[in-house]
């Protein structure tokens, strides 16, 4: 993606291209029009570099001339936009044309990764119908949102465990359940979330409080 200058050179380097690419290429920036934008343009550039001389010229009015300068300067840069604007719309169809006024297409929007697998979770503390639990955060992936805690127990007469249910979310690497079944076989696990979507799971936990 283009990135719009920051020093004087390299602002005056690109105004002077989209003037001459307007001027070569008219037919192509159709919202250009020669009297209105492009006249501008050129007006802001020679405002610009005359007061630009003044200030290299008039050493004793050197602070006058820079506020006047800088004052100048914001002009330009203003219209620069907005042209650059307008010519990204009159190239929509066809953005490498905006390479003949200096400038070039936006690049497309990056997908955002869902977050890789939480590491190393475990129980750090288990009491009476409460279990404190942590882990690590993912070591790869996307941006973490939020995790979801997930539980699952077997029977009082043991067998099969049962479905993964979801009893609590935290924004940080550790949660505190209370109010945990008792004498029960129980199995935690923690997945990662964020708006592309949720990790694997992490390790289990088995815990019988």
């Amino acid at each position: 993606m283009p990135q719009f200058p920051r020093t004087e050179a390299e602002v005056v380097a690109l105004v002077e291209q989209m003037i001459a690419g307007y001027t070569a290429h008219p037919g192509d920036f159709p919202s250009i029009d020669p009297l209105v934008q492009l006249v501008a343009l050129q007006t802001a550039l020679n405002e610009y570099q005359t007061d630009k001389n003044t200030q290299e010229d008039t050493h004793a009015q050197a602070k006058l001339a820079t506020v006047t300068k800088d004052t100048k300067l914001d002009g330009l840069v203003e219209t620069m936009k907005n042209d650059l604007k307008l010519s990204e719309v009159d190239t929509v169809d066809d953005p490498e044309k905006l390479a003949q006024i200096g400038w070039g297409p936006k690049s497309a929007p990056q997908p955002i990764e869902s977050p890789g697998q939480p590491e190393n979770f475990r129980p750090t503390v288990e009491g009476s119908g409460d279990i404190w639990l942590a882990w690590s955060k993912p070591a790869s992936g996307g941006q973490v949102r939020n995790y979801i805690l997930q539980k699952r127990q077997q029977p009082a007469g043991g067998g099969e465990f049962g479905a993964w249910e979801v009893v609590g979310s935290a924004l940080d690497t550790e949660i505190h359940l209370t109010e945990q079944s008792r004498g029960l076989q129980l199995e935690y696990r923690v997945i990662a979330a964020n708006i592309a979507g949720e990790s694997m799971p992490s390790n289990t936990a088995a815990v019988v409080l």
